[in-house]
């Protein structure tokens, strides 16, 4: 008896001549040109602009009046750093910033993965009732004049480092993406860790959370970047404690009170010449961004993969 010969799926395709033939036709190379082609003058146009920031804080103030537009400047001066760095405040608010963002991302990611966690276990009881006011939460708050009692005459956080790290504690959002992923996790892996003796701490500990870095990864870049570049509420929370200030609060005080802060230096310096007022703007989006873009490519290999897990489980 003549032994059948099996083929697989794509050796059937070629001979029938199915769609591995079509993928190298001339079609579909235009076709991939075409979208590398778009997608490279997509980026280029999201990066020209950070570009021409770059280049604007070293630019002069005439240059900055006569050239519209332009990515390296003709004259290179360091006036507008020189000028933003001549307060040693600097260092001290680029300090509170980093501790702000770490334990901030910290308190995050320890109330979101626990909660979301819980919420995940359908023998939870009041499952749905904790549900329901997660999602009301998303929808409705207080609004800030009860939030500002709540911390500064409840809880007594004003002028405190907490008084920006607990009231955003948690985000309903975050914490509804992270419970899907958890959901998308086999139920097998966690009976046999509760076999082998762990309860539901050393299960998370042990078995989920290692498994769950991309989508921690993730949504920790969300949370460092949201706390990194938030102003608002040291403004209205520590208004008596500037020396907590983080660094974009006392940025945005530096650019109110570049034009008075000039005059001063004027005063002091005969030879002083203030930098334009624009490259101070362009010299301080630099420094309060290239920090944080620092941290992009450490979690660069689980960013996607979390984003699209995260959004897909459950």
């Amino acid at each position: 008896m003549k032994k059948k010969t099996a083929f697989s799926p794509n050796q059937h395709l070629r001979r029938v001549g199915g769609p591995v033939g079509q993928h190298n036709s001339f079609g579909s190379r235009a076709f991939d040109i075409f979208n590398y082609v778009f997608v490279t003058l997509v980026a280029f146009t999201t990066i020209l602009p950070f570009i021409y920031i770059i280049g604007a804080s070293f630019a002069t103030e005439y240059e900055l009046s006569t050239r519209p537009m332009f990515l390296i400047p003709r004259d290179v001066t360091l006036d507008s750093y020189r000028y933003i760095f001549s307060s040693n405040k600097i260092l001290g608010a680029f300090g509170n910033s980093v501790f702000i963002t770490a334990a901030g991302t910290a308190v995050n990611l320890f109330f979101t993965s626990t909660m979301a966690y819980a919420i995940s276990k359908k023998r939870l009881r009041g499952r749905t009732a904790i549900l329901n006011l997660v999602i009301f939460s998303m929808f409705f708050s207080g609004g800030m004049i009860p939030g500002f009692i709540v911390v500064s005459s409840w809880l007594k956080m004003k002028n405190t480092y907490w008084s920006v790290i607990i009231p955003g504690a948690i985000s309903a959002y975050n914490m509804m993406i992270v419970k899907n992923f958890f959901q998308g996790i086999p139920q097998e892996l966690e009976e046999s860790a509760y076999i082998d003796g762990c309860n539901d701490i050393k299960t998370l500990v042990r078995i989920v959370l290692p498994l769950s870095l991309p989508v921690l990864a993730t949504f920790g870049l969300f949370y460092a970047v949201g706390h990194w570049n938030a102003y608002f509420g040291a403004m209205i929370y520590m208004p008596g404690a500037r020396e907590k200030w983080p660094l974009q609060v006392l940025l945005r005080e530096i650019i109110i009170l570049s034009n008075s802060s000039a005059g001063d230096l004027a005063n002091l310096d005969p030879n002083f010449v203030a930098p334009p007022e624009q490259s101070i703007k362009m010299a301080v989006i630099v420094v309060s961004t290239v920090p944080i873009m620092c941290v992009y490519p450490f979690l660069q290999k689980y960013f996607v993969k979390g984003v699209m897990v995260g959004a897909l489980k459950g």
